[in-house]
């Protein structure tokens, strides 16, 4: 008996003092991250800007050199020029439909997406970056207006195809969706028929890192941080048990949030010189974006990326000098290495949970009885050679200790389910992790 405590003493020392494994760089994803370039970005913003506008309401009066469709077809070729190195993995689609009239548009409107999709060798597992190519000036149904959409949101769509382009030669586990969709100034509407098509085909997207208004280093109020960019994350995700997660204490630990975990600490091992700024909340202070139609579809694990100061100026304005103040969303406000280190942090995010190991299944802590310690069980995950269960306290915001508990489906850590937040991810061969995934409660 007392060689019992003794041996139930050392190893909740062991499992207090673990503290969370420092991650090194994976050669193959430095090398993609490496190869982001920003002149690239801005000769692309530069390009879509070129089309005078991209608001949905130019759709009728689209030329090959003007209008949201003259973009739409020009986004579709560079992405078929980048498939060419695919080998035959990424195809590129348009998601066409007809938006009915609402009250705030004066008619109905054809909208059509650009989708191109890498796929993977895995199947179960599809990851999606995300921006939108229509655009807004002052007046967001006026289809004849100038309407630049420099940073909002041509910053986005020239990060998803330089994306598609440092990635399409590299061949994932899992497949990739570079999405550039219409309809998000009046709607979400492009993203939303989208995510709705993924969800009545059961289609398993694990991740979506949409980008939005990510090419702007200065705020309107002067303040810079060239070195930090902001990711949004829900809370509660739709549907959810209010009930059930405050029995829990789940409130902090969605999928969207355990996303966001998991892009904080990939992004500074590919990108040691810029950080993220975890946002706990599901967009801008009511303001939203493409990830909220895959939450309200089900697919819970989605998240924003934003600059880290906007510019409100610049936003959803008519191009016009005021009071000496330029107005309107112009090229020359983009900053394009800040742009290209914002690409780069969703390059290293994407390509590592692409690249890695599939997040452990039904994952569950049994409650047997009262106890000091706590019981994790899962399914065993494609390409994980073992698991780690993570804990932190439960006002921390980034996971604090981890224990590797080898490859099993079950392990027991001498930690407080009271008093600590738990969970457990998954490890390949090459030292990539899977996002974290929290437990169901199991009572038995």
């Amino acid at each position: 008996m007392k060689a019992l405590l003794l041996a139930g003493a050392l190893l909740a020392a062991l499992d207090s003092d673990n503290a969370l494994p420092a991650l090194t760089p994976y050669a193959p994803i430095a090398n993609m991250v490496g190869q982001v370039d920003a002149g690239r970005l801005q000769a692309n913003v530069n390009r879509l800007v070129a089309f005078g506008t991209r608001n949905d309401f130019s759709e009728r009066s689209s030329t090959p050199s003007h209008g949201v469709f003259g973009a739409r077809d020009w986004i579709a070729r560079q992405f078929e020029a980048v498939a060419a190195a695919a080998g035959g993995r990424m195809t590129v689609s348009l998601d066409t439909y007809m938006q009915t009239k609402t009250p705030r548009t004066p008619r109905a409107v054809q909208e059509s997406s650009v989708i191109a999709t890498l796929r993977g060798s895995e199947p179960g597992r599809v990851y999606i970056m995300s921006s939108h190519f229509d655009d807004c000036d002052g007046h967001c149904t006026d289809g004849a207006g100038t309407a630049p959409g420099a940073d909002d949101n041509g910053s986005s769509v020239a990060a998803v195809l330089e994306a598609a382009r440092v990635m399409a030669a590299t061949r994932f586990r899992g497949t990739i969706v570079f999405a550039c969709f219409d309809g998000e100034e009046l709607g979400l509407w492009g993203s939303n028929h989208y995510a709705r098509e993924l969800a009545a085909r059961h289609t398993p997207v694990l991740a979506v890192l949409n980008d939005d208004i990510i090419g702007n280093s200065v705020g309107g109020d002067g303040r810079s941080e060239p070195n930090v960019i902001r990711v949004f994350s829900q809370a509660v995700p739709s549907g959810a048990d209010v009930a059930r997660v405050n029995l829990v204490g789940s409130e902090n630990d969605s999928p969207s949030r355990e996303l966001s975990r998991f892009v904080a600490e990939v992004v500074p091992v590919y990108i040691p010189d810029f950080s993220v700024r975890q946002i706990y909340r599901a967009d801008r202070f009511m303001r939203g974006g493409d990830q909220e139609s895959f939450q309200d579809a089900g697919y819970a694990a989605a998240i924003r990326f934003v600059e880290a100061h906007e510019n409100f100026t610049h936003q959803h304005q008519d191009v016009r000098v005021e009071d000496g103040v330029q107005y309107g969303d112009l090229p020359q406000f983009i900053d394009a290495q800040y742009l290209r280190r914002a690409t780069q942090a969703n390059v290293a995010a994407l390509a590592t949970l692409a690249l890695g190991p599939a997040p452990p299944g039904s994952v569950q802590m049994p409650l047997r009885r009262l106890g000091y310690d706590t019981t994790l069980r899962w399914k065993p995950a494609a390409a994980a050679v073992s698991y780690e269960i993570l804990w932190r306290a439960t006002d921390a915001a980034q996971w604090e200790h981890a224990r590797n508990v080898g490859n099993v489906t079950e392990a027991t850590v001498s930690v407080s389910k009271d008093d600590d937040v738990i969970a457990v991810r998954s490890v390949d061969e090459n030292g990539l992790r899977s996002p974290a995934v929290y437990p169901v409660a199991a009572r038995e």
